[in-house]
């Protein structure tokens, strides 16, 4: 039987980071994945580019981009594994890189070369790399290692890494293998659903905007009440289904299923101002003068609604235009459901924190750790979950 120091179980971000930092710390390390692929998702990310870490993350107040039933476990390894860390080991690699907006890093030429770094430092730590290579079961040893059950036969380790076990896009590969493995040791899970995922839409109340497929703008989008109140400022884009875009893939991660979304879809203008303004000097049709303020589309598919907007601005009267202006400042909604995982970019929920080690990311069941998108830790879209997954995954190793 093959003995190894550690078992990394997921070749994907977080697995194959994981792998090569504790290989270069001088560990025997095996790195397992059940897929012929590598960091599949990695590849697709960023649009093909990859969008790597954020430099906007503030290590302090981690709970701003980060969603969980205890936001603060994730500052300690990202105070200690920052995005200038990971961007250093980027430059040393020679990948050209650039930064969208909003902090957002993304590769120049493709999410290829990162993959291509993450297996270099795998080989740099000699790390065995097993693909396909599934993992059939999983037993603690009476010695206190571990002993798995794989494809290519049995395995023991003193130590096992689970770095898979994110729901989401299981067309390439995605299981719940590691929520199976942490119910198998006694361990907590909060209930996983799909996260950065777009929000849908049924019946009469969507058809009005149904037309509208393809459309994108700028918006302002919250949702909550009070305390609980979260909003975004980033674009959003109308589907066959229902809503999308930055904007909506960020708010879906804290919206909750049965409640309203609320949609500022002139955030840039003083629309009671401006119609009232219009309805002085103007003869143009009402959707004509809104046209300056929202896409055209959008401008004809709300006066569409109401009889009373169907005509020149001068002929409206102040009630309508008000009705009008606070409609589209205010338009609330609520969604029936998500695309769910097969659109979903990350899984909210997973191995709770409580039975973790925020220092070196070790269960509750000792020799057994959790890293990446498999643990209650979520980030804000542009970057945050990348930054998570080579944190983690760097505590981790630096902890074995």
């Amino acid at each position: 039987m093959t003995g190894f120091d550690v078992v990394v179980v997921g070749a994907g971000a977080a697995g194959l980071f994981c792998a090569g930092v504790a290989g270069q710390r001088g560990l025997k390390v095996l790195l397992l994945d059940h897929s012929d692929k590598v960091a599949e998702k990695v590849r697709i990310s960023g649009g093909g580019r990859a969008n790597f870490t954020n430099r906007d993350i503030d290590v302090r107040q981690p709970h701003k981009h980060f969603v969980g039933e205890n936001p603060h476990f994730c500052r300690s390894a990202l105070s200690r594994y920052t995005p200038a860390d990971f961007i250093a080991l980027v430059q040393k690699h020679g990948i050209p890189f650039h930064e969208k907006h909003k902090g957002q890093l993304f590769c120049d030429r493709s999410a290829g070369d990162l993959i291509d770094m993450l297996l270099a430092e795998c080989t740099a730590g000699g790390v065995a790399r097993w693909q396909p290579c599934g993992v059939k079961a999983l037993r603690a040893t009476d010695g206190g290692g571990y002993e798995l059950d794989t494809d290519r036969g049995s395995v023991q380790a003193r130590k096992v890494v689970i770095a898979t076990g994110g729901l989401s896009i299981p067309a390439i590969g995605a299981t719940d293998f590691g929520l199976r493995v942490a119910k198998q040791f006694g361990l907590r899970t909060v209930e996983p659903r799909p996260g950065l995922v777009p929000l849908t839409f049924d019946g009469a109340g969507w058809a009005p905007y149904a037309g509208l497929a393809g459309l994108a703008l700028p918006v302002v989008i919250e949702t909550g009440t009070k305390k609980e109140r979260v909003a975004f400022h980033e674009d959003l884009l109308f589907t066959h289904r229902g809503l999308s875009g930055p904007a909506v893939l960020q708010i879906s991660s804290y919206w909750k299923p049965g409640t309203p979304i609320r949609i500022n879809l002139a955030p840039e203008t003083d629309l009671p101002a401006a119609l009232a303004e219009a309805k002085q000097r103007s003869r143009k049709l009402l959707a004509n003068e809104l046209a300056q303020w929202v896409p055209s589309r959008l401008a004809e598919a709300w006066v569409a609604q109401d009889t009373e907007w169907q005509r020149p601005v001068a002929e409206c009267s102040d009630k309508a235009l008000a009705r009008l202006a606070e409609r589209l400042a205010r338009w609330e909604l609520v969604p029936t459901g998500t695309e769910g995982y097969k659109k979903a970019e990350v899984t909210l929920g997973g191995v709770d924190t409580r039975d973790l080690s925020q220092q070196t990311m070790e269960s509750k069941q000792p020799g057994l750790y959790f890293i990446g998108e498999v643990v209650d830790v979520t980030g804000w879209l542009g970057g945050y979950n990348f930054q998570w997954a080579w944190a983690s995954a760097h505590a981790c190793a630096s902890g074995l």
